[in-house]
């Protein structure tokens, strides 16, 4: 079987059973920057950790969306075949990707991530993946926000009850009828920086913003 239609396949299966353990779940969302009541015309970019993502295109989809005004997309997956694999997923959603990371086509989604950021698109990003280490933000998420000028969006997500997988980023998907406290943090502007002395301070501030939300220090590195 083609990797393409394979990763088709995976994803339809992966959608549906997202979609029905997601159907189960309860939701109780803290907005207190008022993100939800904006005009769908204030883009951002979304963050949230790698293993937390697992709620994040069913809430999207239906919390985030309007019918008579929808939000645009694009999610940053990684360049190898699992990221092949989440792309046709993410699609189940109505979500673009975007394929690279670090390693393998950094620069040139970069570039098309900010493009897409200018085209009126949402970008999502998990800034510990795709490889980690676990709760350690990517300096790349600085350079789009400052590059794109787009306000990042910081979630904070806890499951009531979840299944742990001994993967690198100890990857949790909640138990159906889980209760899930989503926290999205106020939009923040990423200011220009003029030296790396200053750009590091900026990557260290929205890392602990990060680890707050989420009380990341309560769980092992």
């Amino acid at each position: 079987m083609k990797q393409a239609t394979k990763a088709k396949l995976i994803a339809v299966v992966g959608g549906w059973i997202v979609k029905l353990l997601c159907s189960t779940l309860r939701f109780r969302i803290q907005d207190p920057g008022g993100f939800l009541k904006m005009p769908h015309t204030v883009k951002m970019t979304g963050i949230f950790w790698h293993n937390r993502l697992f709620i994040i295109p069913w809430f999207y989809s239906h919390h985030m969306q309007s019918r008579t005004c929808p939000r645009h997309s694009v999610a940053l997956t990684s360049a190898s075949k699992d990221g092949e694999i989440l792309a046709a997923f993410l699609a189940r959603f109505d979500i673009g990707a975007i394929r690279g990371s670090s390693s393998r086509r950094g620069a040139v989604a970069m570039l098309e991530m900010v493009r897409a950021s200018e085209a009126g698109f949402d970008v999502a990003i998990t800034p510990d993946g795709p490889r980690g280490p676990k709760y350690q933000l990517n300096p790349g998420v600085i350079t789009l926000a400052q590059k794109a000028k787009i306000p990042v969006l910081a979630f904070g997500i806890f499951y009531s009850r979840y299944w742990e997988l001994k993967s690198w980023d100890s990857f949790r998907i909640p138990k159906p009828f889980a209760r899930i406290d989503l926290t999205m943090l106020p939009l923040e502007t990423i200011p220009e920086t003029e030296t790396p002395e200053a750009f590091e301070a900026q990557r260290a501030r929205l890392e602990k913003m990060m680890r707050d939300i989420n009380h990341c220090d309560h769980d092992a590195h």
